[in-house]
């Protein structure tokens, strides 16, 4: 399974990548908007795990790219913040499939990804 993260936190997304590594997946990591858009110029991810929050960029048009782009492709979106906790995600991002606090135990992530994942293909 190919996955995409992008993570503004280099740190995280790295324990991250390196757990879906260990599961088998095939993971590419990046930390904005815009490489996140070349990423997927280049490939078609099943999963995309996405932080809401970019510092670089908007997380909403990187969503919108990969919809039109690859309409198969599902999005778990990730926060350390409380917007969008009435579920309202959904209705902006017609990917979504997942909305975690950061916090998520990499086990609990991992096991999201696959179950989406395989959902997907």
């Amino acid at each position: 399974m190919q996955v995409l993260i992008v993570e503004s936190r280099p740190e995280l997304g790295e324990i991250w990548k390196r757990h879906l590594e260990r599961h088998g997946m095939i993971v590419s990591l990046v930390h904005g908007q815009d490489e996140a858009i070349a990423a997927l110029q280049l490939s078609a991810p099943q999963l995309i795990v996405l932080d809401l929050v970019l510092e670089d960029g908007s997380a909403f048009a990187v969503a919108d790219y990969a919809n039109y782009r690859h309409p198969d492709t599902r999005v778990i979106f990730t926060t350390n913040t409380s917007f969008f906790s009435d579920g309202s995600i959904f209705r902006h991002a017609a990917n979504a499939c997942a909305f975690v606090p950061n916090e998520v135990n990499p086990d609990d992530l991992t096991a999201m990804v696959e179950y989406y994942g395989k959902a997907a293909s």
